[in-house]
């Protein structure tokens, strides 16, 4: 399921941070964070990578 998520914002690939629960795109530089099992794909709801 994972290869059919893509970043709202680039449109790039996401990829599958479990020990922070997230879903990273690297060419955002945005971490989107997953609650309760569901990805919340909203670039509001993302947090800035470091």
């Amino acid at each position: 399921m994972l290869e059919a998520l893509i970043c709202p914002h680039s449109h790039q690939r996401l990829e599958y941070d479990a020990s922070a629960a997230e879903l990273v795109s690297h060419s955002a530089g945005l971490a989107f964070p997953i609650r309760a099992g569901i990805p919340i794909l909203l670039t509001s709801e993302a947090r800035a990578l470091d």
